[in-house]
């Protein structure tokens, strides 16, 4: 299907070494190839292996005995004599192999002692107004949030957090924010109360921010999401997608334009485009979180246009087996199954056929002013 794969590329996509170009070129593969995309979830394997290793701080002669074994080796490979090798036989597999084992151990033994665990990971804050606080202190132009501690503004402050290096987070006034972790493979942050504007430029699930409620989790996107003082979130996608998780409840997939509401104890609503009829959005928060049952289900149906099959793709498993054929006919009415989806296997929730159902609809959820999300909307589903 392809005339060239990104292999040589993985790597350095998986470090974020590449240019915004090259990474979105990257992207898109990755998102159709699914052997190029078994090849970077190996990659990441190793990276979190080798995020496992043991650290420790290294003996000052260790470089002296590396340099002179690999001094010793080059003597060795020069002054040995070398039969000439048989016409039309590839060069022995052995020494390569041996010699690249060599290499990769002796880097990935430096690796290992020179970072000592004396230097705590942190992120560059710049303060956009007021007076940002890291923790106890107030911050110039310019502080470190490292991992554990909590950047706060008042009424009069905002700052920008840069996420390693895959993206921005503007905090707004009003708002509690701590770094939990950033290593390699993840990078998460805290949102105790406020605001927060998160613009990501990484691939899919790298960034995260915690809730008191969920935990969204990134899928290459730009997304603003508050929090109020009870602990309830409101997330507004503006570009990509966001995934909102929570043990034991529904996740909800958020695409740009859209919007989720979700609530301690009962995780994440079904979510919405914004320009979604208000009787429609009313009956959801009622059917979410206030008790509404059938009847704020009779209003969802009611009031659905052709590109509400968002919610009501959600409302499938969220519904008991009776309401759920309601849910199940309204649908169908608005964007018919594609082949292989059946009326009892939906009913069933079964996970492959909502899968492709779901595959069929994205199409329908994008818009015109939206090309390179709906360009790049596989990348989600792997």
């Amino acid at each position: 299907m392809f005339g060239s794969h990104e292999k040589k590329n993985l790597s350095a996509y998986a470090h974020g070494e590449l240019s915004p170009r090259e990474s979105e070129r990257v992207s898109r593969h990755l998102a159709t190839c699914e052997k190029c995309r078994a090849e970077f979830e190996e990659i990441k394997l190793g990276v979190r292996f080798a995020e496992c290793l043991p650290v420790a701080t290294a003996p000052a002669p260790l470089w002296d005995g590396i340099e002179s074994a690999l001094d010793a080796a080059a003597r060795r490979d020069k002054s040995a004599a070398r039969p000439p090798r048989p016409a039309g036989r590839l060069l022995g597999w052995r020494p390569l192999y041996v010699a690249a084992t060599s290499a990769f151990a002796v880097v990935a033994l430096a690796a290992v002692w020179v970072y000592d665990g004396s230097t705590r990971p942190a992120w560059e804050v710049a303060r956009l107004e007021g007076a940002p606080r890291i923790d106890s202190g107030r911050i110039g132009d310019k502080g470190r949030l490292g991992v554990g501690d909590w950047l706060e503004t008042d009424s009069a402050s905002r700052a920008q957090i840069e996420v390693a290096n895959i993206g921005e987070v503007d905090v707004e006034p009003n708002t509690r924010v701590r770094l939990v972790t950033t290593r390699l493979t993840e990078h998460r942050l805290e949102l105790a109360r406020g605001t927060l504007h998160a613009r990501i430029w990484a691939p899919p699930r790298l960034f995260f921010v915690n809730t008191p409620s969920a935990v969204a989790a990134d899928l290459g996107c730009a997304y603003t999401l508050e929090v109020d003082d009870d602990g309830r979130s409101l997330l507004h996608v503006t570009s990509g997608w966001v995934a909102l998780e929570t043990e034991g409840a529904h996740d909800s997939l958020v695409p740009a334009g859209a919007a989720c509401v979700t609530k301690p104890g009962k995780g994440p609503g079904t979510p919405f485009f914004e320009d979604a009829p208000a009787e429609l959005v009313r009956a959801l928060r009622e059917f979410d979180f206030g008790g509404g049952g059938s009847a704020a289900l009779d209003a969802v149906l009611a009031n659905s246009r052709p590109r509400d099959t968002l919610t009501l793709w959600h409302l499938l498993p969220r519904t008991a087996a009776a309401e759920r054929e309601r849910v199940f006919e309204r649908l169908a009415s608005l964007s018919p199954p594609p082949g292989g989806v059946t009326r009892e296997g939906a009913l069933a929730l079964d996970p492959f056929m909502l899968d492709a159902w779901k595959v069929a609809l994205t199409d329908e959820w994008m818009t015109e002013s939206m090309p390179k999300v709906k360009r790049a909307w596989r990348n989600i589903w792997k």
